[in-house]
C-alpha cells in the first residue's frame, strides 16, 4: 500500500504540473478557438486515476492522485496575479474544478470494478475450500 500511495503522490503532481501546461492550448478552427487542452488535461487524470487503480487494485490511489493534483493545481492558481498559471476564466475553472468531478467519477468507476472483482473471485475461492482439486 505504501508504494501505490507513492506512486499516487509522484503521478498527482505529474497531473497537476502537465494538466497545467496543457489546459490552455487551444486550436483554430474556422475562425474560433476551440479549448482542447482542457479535455485532454483531464483526460490525462482519469487514465492516470484508472491505471493506479488496476496497478495496486484499490481505491486509495485515485483518491490520493485527486486530491493532491486538486491542491497543488490550487497552489498553481492562488499564485499572485505577475506568477498566476491559472486564470479564472471559463477555461481555468473547467481545470480547476474538473479534477473534483473527474476524481469522483473515476472513484465510482474503479469503486465498482473492485467491488465486482471481489464477487467473482469469492465463489471460485469457496468452490475450491469446499471440493478441493483431486490429483491425477
Amino acid at each position: 500500500m505504501v508504494r501505490s500511495i507513492a506512486a499516487a503522490v509522484l503521478a498527482a503532481l505529474f497531473v497537476a504540473l502537465a494538466g497545467t501546461a496543457l489546459h490552455r492550448q487551444t486550436v483554430l478552427w474556422a475562425g474560433v478557438d476551440l479549448p482542447w487542452g482542457v479535455a485532454a488535461a483531464l483526460l490525462l487524470l482519469a487514465s492516470v486515476q484508472l491505471w493506479l487503480a488496476a496497478w495496486s487494485r484499490s481505491v486509495i490511489p485515485t483518491a490520493v492522485t485527486g486530491v493532491l493534483s486538486y491542491a497543488a493545481v490550487g497552489v498553481l492558481s492562488s499564485a499572485g496575479s505577475a506568477k498566476q498559471l491559472i486564470l479564472g476564466d471559463a477555461v481555468g475553472n473547467v481545470w480547476v474544478f474538473g479534477i473534483g468531478v473527474v476524481t469522483l467519477i473515476m472513484l465510482v468507476v474503479v469503486s465498482r470494478q473492485v467491488v465486482s472483482r471481489k464477487r467473482r473471485e469469492r465463489p471460485a475461492a469457496a468452490a475450491v475450500a469446499v471440493e478441493p482439486l483431486s490429483p491425477r
